[in-house]
């Protein structure tokens, strides 16, 4: 549904229109509703230091043209301000005019699928730099399907199973002249099933800025491949309580819309977000899987800790394996996120780079379809 313009853009590599799409998803990630010249204007003035922490270098680098410490150092100088101030003019009405702001500055629908078509962009080029756009099957046990390890044969075994080089080999191995029962060996049948993965994202105040970032970027990375492997995604963001929720399915493009539009809020309630992907888990009759993105310990609720570890209890026991990301883990954090995975039948996995976010949350749902 894009303007056709803008999509060119994208494929020509515009390197300014980019940029808009640019600035509109650091927006978001860090909390900023609307583009109104003046107050930002004034809000760089005012406090330029409150004003970098709250909108990152990437943010105002991205609206003003200047690299912050340029504009720290001139900040000062009339002349310097009043180029600062027409050059986010300029921007904002750059974008107003591609219909990606409405006219009182805040973010148009088209301006969200646009800021989508481009944190997609990045993440490929991303993916296809770190070589993780390849496929690979999955595997699991069932009648039909390739021949792959083989195993003692057992009673309930299908005799048309039998693998006939391996039982001759366990035959001559263990020294018979004809094949005993002991010697009969069954190939295990391989097949792709399918599986319902929710991502589940924490989106409260400490993942603002390039967390957030790289963490939408991991669900659309692992949303394409999952997909792509026929298997299905949904989506739980959490903060203080569940800010946004899609049950598993398979259309990317309306999970490129939810990821894109994931903005921060204040406290971590992570047993609201494991009972919420549990009843959207419950009744599936794939292969369950929750996958939880956070960089704290849960601080919502009287007991917040003892909460989420009984939500996971209630999780297991509906057959959901459930693994944690973690992302720059204090100690308490770490042994809080261990026992998650323990009792979930997952794996703990600890970003300390946030570039490798995507491809541990890949590394996590090739272990889990494994």
């Amino acid at each position: 549904s894009l303007d056709p313009k803008l999509m060119r853009s994208v494929l020509a590599n515009d390197k300014q229109t980019i940029d808009q799409g640019k600035l509109i998803n650091e927006a978001v990630n860090r909390g900023l509703q609307a583009f109104v010249p003046d107050l930002l204007f004034a809000q760089f003035t005012k406090n330029y230091t409150l004003a970098k922490q709250l909108w990152g270098p990437t943010l105002l680098r991205l609206l003003s043209g200047f690299e912050p410490g340029y504009i720290e150092r001139n900040l000062g100088i009339p002349e310097f301000r009043r180029k600062l101030q027409e050059a986010i003019k300029e921007r904002v009405q750059s974008m107003r005019e591609s219909g990606l702001l409405d006219d009182q500055g805040q973010i148009a629908s088209t301006g969200k699928e646009f800021a989508a078509l481009v944190l997609l962009r990045e993440e490929f080029e991303a993916l296809q730099s770190k070589g993780l756009l390849g496929r690979k099957a999955t595997k699991h046990k069932a009648h039909y399907g390739e021949r792959a390890a083989t195993r003692a044969f057992r009673r309930e075994d299908r005799y048309r199973d039998l693998a006939l080089r391996a039982t001759i080999r366990a035959a001559i191995r263990h020294g018979s002249k004809k094949i005993e029962k002991h010697d009969l060996r069954t190939s295990n049948r391989q097949t792709k099933t399918g599986m319902a993965i929710i991502y589940g994202l924490d989106a409260s105040a400490s993942m603002k800025g390039k967390k957030l970032d790289q963490s939408k970027k991991a669900g659309l990375a692992l949303a394409y491949r999952a997909i792509r492997e026929k298997d299905l995604v949904g989506l739980v963001v959490f903060g203080s309580d569940v800010k946004d929720q899609l049950p598993p399915s398979g259309d990317f493009s309306e999970l490129c819309r939810h990821i894109t539009n994931i903005r921060a809020s204040r406290e971590t309630n992570m047993a609201d977000m494991i009972r919420r992907a549990t009843e959207l888990l419950a009744r599936r009759k794939e292969a369950k899987h929750l996958v939880i993105i956070s960089d704290a310990l849960p601080t919502w609720g009287e007991q917040p800790e003892q909460e989420s570890l009984a939500a996971v209890s209630e999780a297991a026991s509906s057959g959901i394996t459930i693994s944690v990301i973690g992302i720059q883990l204090d100690e308490k954090g770490r042994e809080l996120a261990q026992e998650i995975a323990r009792i979930g039948n997952g794996r703990l996995l600890v970003v300390r780079e946030l570039a490798q976010l995507d491809r541990l949350v890949l590394e996590d749902y090739e272990a889990a379809t494994a």
